[in-house]
C-alpha cells in the first residue's frame, strides 16, 4: 500500500486512530493497528521525511529525495539556532548509543511551548533534514533517531542522483499514485514547484490528456489509462490527511465536494466539525463524519449526508470504524438534516446487532 501511494502523512491529532493507521484502514480494512506499525517500522522498509508533509516513504524512494536534502543544506536560515558543538555531540551520542529519541539524547524543548526547542532538539532536526539521521519510528509519537548509515540499505545510503533525476522520478511517482491529475495536483504531491514540474514532465513517462470539465492541461500514467475500470469499492471513513483528498481543489473537481480540516478553526466558526471525515462509497464522497471516542462507544458529533441513499453507506462506514477500533457502541448526536438523524441509527442498530 505504502508503495503504491508513494507517501503516507503523518500527523499529531489523533481522534479514532493517527492519519498514518486511518490510510491502511481505509483500503484494506480492518488491519490490526499493530500490525500497521509493525509493517512500517519493522526492518528497513520505509523511513520517515518531508514529503507532501512529514510522510512516511518507501525505503527505495531514499537517493531520490537528494534533492530537497541538498538544498536543506544549502538553506541559509533557520527558525532555531543551532549552538556550537551540539550538532557533532548527538551524532557521536547516536552512533554510541542509538537508536534514541530526542529526550534519551538530551532533552526535547527549552520550556514548555512546543517551539522552544533545546539545542539537542534543533541538531537532531537539522540532521535528519540534511540526512545524516533517520526517524527509524515512531515511539508514543516522539520520533526515534538512528544514523542514515545504519538504518538505510548501503546501496540507497547515497545522494548521487542529480535534481533533474530526482525530480523526473518524483513527478512520475506522483502521477502513477493520482492516475491523472494537473500540473498542480502533480506538484502538490511530494510539495515540489511548479516550475519544477515543468523541467522533467515531458521526460517522466506521464502522458498529456485531456479532462472533461477540467478545463486545465492534465497528465496521466499509461497504466492507469490501460487498466479496466474497476467495480468493486470500499465504503469506509478516510483521514482528512488521506492523499485521495489531500488537494481541495481536486478533491472538488473529481468528487464535487468541498473538503476542508477545521481542527485549526475556531469551534465557532466550524462547519462540519474538528475532524471531519469523508465518507467513501461506491466511489464517491456522501458524506462526513466528526468522530470522537467515549470509552467504548463511537460518538458522531457531527454528520452530513448526500441526502436518504447515502444512510447505509454511512452507517456501513461507521459500524465497521467502531469495529475496528474496538467499540462496541455507535452515537449519533447530530445529523445536518434532521429528519435524517432517526434512519441512520435504526441503520446502526442493525449492523451492530
Amino acid at each position: 500500500m505504502l508503495r503504491h501511494l508513494g507517501a503516507v502523512q503523518l500527523d499529531t491529532i489523533s481522534v479514532l486512530a493517527r492519519s498514518h493507521e486511518l490510510v491502511p484502514y481505509a483500503r484494506l480494512g480492518a488491519v490490526g493497528r499493530k500490525t500497521v506499525e509493525a509493517a512500517y517500522w519493522t526492518g528497513t522498509h520505509a523511513f520517515e521525511y518531508w514529503s507532501h508533509a512529514a510522510c512516511i516513504l518507501p525505503i527505495e524512494e531514499w537517493p531520490h529525495f537528494a534533492f530537497r536534502r541538498r538544498a536543506y543544506r544549502d538553506r541559509p536560515h533557520w527558525h532555531h539556532d543551532l549552538p556550537d558543538g551540539v550538532y557533532g555531540q548527538v551524532i557521536k551520542q547516536l552512533r554510541a548509543e542509538g537508536p534514541l529519541t530526542a529526550t534519551e539524547l538530551g532533552g526535547a524543548k527549552k520550556t514548555n511551548d512546543w517551539w522552544d526547542w533545546s539545542g539537542t532538539k534543533v541538531a537532531v532536526e537539522r540532521a535528519l533534514m540534511y540526512g545524516e539521521v533517520v526517524c527509524v519510528e515512531r515511539r508514543g509519537w516522539k520520533r526515534v533517531y538512528d544514523l542514515a548509515e545504519r538504518a538505510v540499505p548501503d546501496a540507497l545510503l547515497h545522494d548521487e542522483l542529480d535534481d533533474t533525476e530526482c525530480l523526473r522520478r518524483l513527478v512520475r511517482l506522483a502521477g502513477e499514485s493520482l492516475g491523472v491529475g494537473t500540473r498542480a495536483d502533480i506538484a502538490d504531491y511530494h510539495r515540489l514547484k511548479g516550475e519544477q514540474v515543468d523541467a522533467v514532465i515531458a521526460d517522466s513517462g506521464l502522458v498529456p490528456v485531456e479532462v472533461e470539465g477540467w478545463g486545465k492541461p492534465a497528465w496521466a500514467d499509461p497504466a492507469a489509462l490501460a487498466a479496466p475500470v474497476r467495480g468493486r469499492h470500499r465504503t469506509t471513513l478516510l483521514s482528512p490527511f488521506d492523499s485521495l483528498v489531500w488537494e481541495r481543489a481536486r478533491t472538488e473537481r473529481i468528487f464535487g465536494f468541498t473538503h476542508r480540516l477545521e481542527a485549526y478553526v475556531p469551534k465557532p466558526k466550524r462547519v462540519h466539525g474538528y475532524f471531519a471525515m469523508p465518507v467513501l462509497a461506491g466511489g464517491r464522497l456522501v458524506g462526513r463524519v466528526d468522530p470522537a471516542r467515549e470509552g467504548r462507544t463511537l460518538v458522531a458529533k457531527q454528520v452530513t449526508l448526500d441526502g436518504p441513499k447515502a444512510v447505509p453507506a454511512v452507517a456501513q462506514a461507521l459500524a465497521e470504524a467502531a469495529t475496528w477500533v474496538d467499540c462496541t457502541d455507535v452515537r449519533v448526536d447530530r445529523v445536518d438534516a434532521p429528519e435524517l438523524r432517526e434512519p441512520l441509527t435504526r441503520e446502526l442498530a442493525v449492523l451492530l446487532g
